[in-house]
């Protein structure tokens, strides 16, 4: 329980104890409590919820104009149902995937990290996701539902004063990696690579960066295609 709180103030004794361990446990912990996390904020950020599947819905109305209100009543609500579900199932792929990039962009400066290693990594720099989630419903209880018309709206970086019904959708998906959290999960990824891998601070950094760029790439795709 010590690494759940050092990860936070002293994320290189961390890494240092864990280099050999596996990750397993951790991820299941950090998933577990993101699960209580998002469906004990759901009421808060409810309107974002809605925000985002109305234009959804109303993009593909746009391509299909022969959908019938009923069918997207439907979709609406069959959505609603596995939104939360879909989120939390993010957080352990992302984690794992986040994990294999770092491990193969850290090749590219010679390191010694293993996938394993990497994984471990990514699971401990997820952890400020869960600061995040806190950070997403504090922001939305003192907000009006008008201003909540969109998941950057939720966000403590750029990408909170960019109104979603204005901004490019690839604006956004880019904006909304220079957040607060983002960054932070970014940091550790750093660190945790300058220790597993036994990859210089710099070099470490120049790595992370990449694998930043790298996981903004499918929320810019989805942007392109709508």
């Amino acid at each position: 329980w010590e690494d759940f709180i050092d990860i936070f103030t002293s994320p290189s004794q961390v890494f240092r104890r864990r280099e050999s361990s596996g990750f397993g446990l951790q991820l299941l912990i950090l998933t577990v409590l993101f699960a209580i996390l998002v469906l004990g904020t759901k009421s808060l950020v409810q309107p974002v919820i809605d925000a985002e599947m109305s234009r959804q819905m109303a993009h593909v109305l746009k391509i299909h104009p022969e959908i019938t209100q009923e069918q997207i009543s439907k979709q609406m609500a069959f959505g609603e149902k596995l939104g939360p579900i879909f989120i939390i199932l993010v957080i352990p792929i992302s984690a794992i995937l986040t994990g294999l990039v770092l491990w193969m962009v850290g090749k590219i400066f010679e390191s010694t990290q293993t996938p394993r290693a990497a994984m471990m990594v990514a699971t401990y720099a997820f952890f400020p996701k869960l600061l995040a989630t806190v950070a997403a419903a504090v922001i939305a209880y003192f907000s009006s539902s008008d201003r909540l018309n969109g998941p950057t709206r939720l966000s403590v970086g750029l990408g909170a004063l960019l109104d979603p019904d204005k901004t490019s959708p690839v604006l956004l998906a880019l904006v909304a990696r220079i957040d607060v959290f983002t960054i932070w999960e970014t940091i550790l990824l750093a660190i945790g690579l300058q220790i597993t891998g036994k990859v210089s601070k710099t070099n470490s950094y120049i790595a992370a960066a990449l694998v930043w760029l790298i996981g903004a790439i499918p929320a810019v795709l989805g942007a392109l295609r709508s």
